[in-house]
């Protein structure tokens, strides 16, 4: 049987745009008519996502399987780890929650998971032409690579030539390039089979007798000088520009950037209409005085709202929710809206704390996590949303805790809360709650800024796959990817 071809993105470091470049090849293979995967054997993310199997995977395999035009499936992402503490995670394996384990533990544990990235990648190569695989962070750890499962390690299991991607933005991109082929093994140098700079702004011509002293050092041929592409992507990374605070502008809001976010993406909709700002913020300065406050969803609920208590944030809120101000909170966000919220199964350390007491509503973490995608109708929301009454929404829920009102939607006059993550991604909900923000204001809405979000989306993965395709010697790829190691 033919088994797919791989071909790997492996960075300098964290956000290099390994993520956008994997995107952007998916759609490159899609649209030359091969069937394509994304691939990334372990992730660390806040941002996660549930499939139609009620399994739980990061957001960036989903944002590059969108790209490929296929479903998301946990085979794309084995093991998720979501940071709990400084130096610890939940262990995610195959969509299903393995357990928390410290950072050292995890290390000491994680060559036991190659069985079950094996398994997950054997099953996508059966039935794909190409698989793009990702890496994290650096392949030159070097403290790390004896026990590496995603960067080297995983391109020597899967067999895949890697193109290593260095970020010119941030300057340095020709010691990053050199000093990480520099500190990798012999056979680790030959893997790597051309570079790639990423972020590039300016005369490209300027750059071209640096790109010829490169190749003299490290033999291996750039495939390519990506623009700073500006695209509206989801984008995962924590060092994300989208968290900046950001300017005002006709509508304002302001998301609370919680110290433990999670699925910030969420809220993505409300920035593509013209007239309206969201800002994260962190502090009381930076909430000043905004048309909607949103408390995002968070890996850690009762902290996330003890750092609000002690900020003053929480007191701020509750000033703004009793003058009017509406008020919504998504999954830990909405918990932290109700009265109570205890944690009998120490699933977030124990205990009990009271909640924000803007919602009639008690939470209870549970042993077990809920993962699952739900859909419907909106009905019975009264207020200021009550124009959601009779639009479809869809989404997905991941929580632990388990709450006393279920609906869509929880209100209480101004106060609003949900457990769906994707909500405001469903045609009609982001535009008729800034429409309603608008009229609030009494400011004239304007009725162009209505758009299809799910093409807009479609459009913007073309767009990135046009400027990488241009940017790119896709000869060489392909070469690259037929030739294998």
């Amino acid at each position: 049987m033919k088994k797919a071809k791989p071909i790997m993105i492996q960075g300098t470091m964290s956000n290099a745009g390994k993520s956008l470049i994997c995107a952007a090849l998916c759609r490159i293979f899609r649209q030359d008519g091969y069937n394509v995967v994304p691939f990334k054997s372990q992730n660390m993310a806040l941002n996660s996502f549930i499939t139609d199997e009620g399994l739980e995977m990061g957001r960036a395999q989903v944002v590059q399987a969108e790209a490929a035009g296929v479903k998301p499936s946990v085979l794309m992402n084995p093991i998720l780890l979501k940071p709990t503490t400084d130096v610890g995670s939940q262990v995610i394996v195959n969509g299903e929650v393995r357990g928390n384990m410290k950072a050292s533990d995890y290390f000491k544990y994680k060559k036991e998971l190659i069985p079950d990235i094996m398994r997950a990648y054997s099953t996508l190569e059966e039935e794909n032409d190409i698989i793009v695989i990702e890496g994290a962070g650096s392949p030159a750890e070097i403290n790390l690579k004896s026990d590496d499962i995603v960067n080297m390690g995983m391109a020597k299991m899967a067999r895949s030539p890697v193109l290593l991607a260095g970020d010119i933005d941030r300057g340095g991109v020709f010691a990053q390039l050199y000093g990480t082929v520099a500190l990798l093994d012999p056979d680790e140098r030959d893997i790597i089979k051309a570079t790639v700079i990423n972020k590039f702004r300016g005369d490209k011509s300027i750059l071209a007798p640096g790109l010829d002293m490169l190749y003299d050092l490290v033999k291996k041929p750039c495939a390519g000088v990506v623009p700073y592409i500006h695209v509206d992507i989801d984008d995962e990374d924590s060092l994300s520009e989208r968290l900046s605070s950001g300017m005002r502008k006709e509508i304002d809001i302001a998301v609370i950037l919680l110290p433990r976010i999670s699925n910030f993406t969420d809220f993505s909709p409300f920035s593509r209409f013209s007239g309206v700002s969201l800002r994260y913020v962190r502090n009381l300065f930076e909430l000043g005085s905004s048309d909607m406050i949103i408390i995002p969803g968070t890996k850690s609920t009762m902290s996330d709202l003890k750092w609000m208590r002690q900020n003053g944030l929480e007191a701020e809120i509750l000033k703004k929710a009793s003058r009017g101000t509406p008020v919504f909170g998504i999954c830990g966000g909405l918990q932290m809206l109700g009265s109570k919220i205890s944690d009998p199964h120490n699933s977030e350390g124990g205990g009990e704390i009271s909640g924000m007491g803007l919602l009639d509503l008690k939470t209870v973490f549970s042993a077990q996590k809920t993962r699952l995608q739900t859909e419907g109708v909106f009905e019975g929301i009264n207020g200021m949303f009550s124009s959601l009454n009779g639009i479809r929404y869809r989404g997905y829920e991941i929580h632990m805790g388990q709450s006393t009102d279920s609906s869509p939607i929880i209100q209480k006059n101004n106060v609003y809360g949900s457990y769906i993550h994707g909500l405001f991604d469903e045609n009609g909900i982001a535009e008729a709650i800034v429409r309603s923000l608008y009229e609030s204001r009494g400011i004239e809405y304007d009725e162009n800024a209505v758009f299809d979000f799910h093409a807009y989306r479609e459009s913007q993965y073309d767009l990135l796959a046009q400027k990488v395709r241009e940017a790119m010697d896709m000869d060489l790829v392909y070469r690259i990817i037929e030739e294998g190691i």
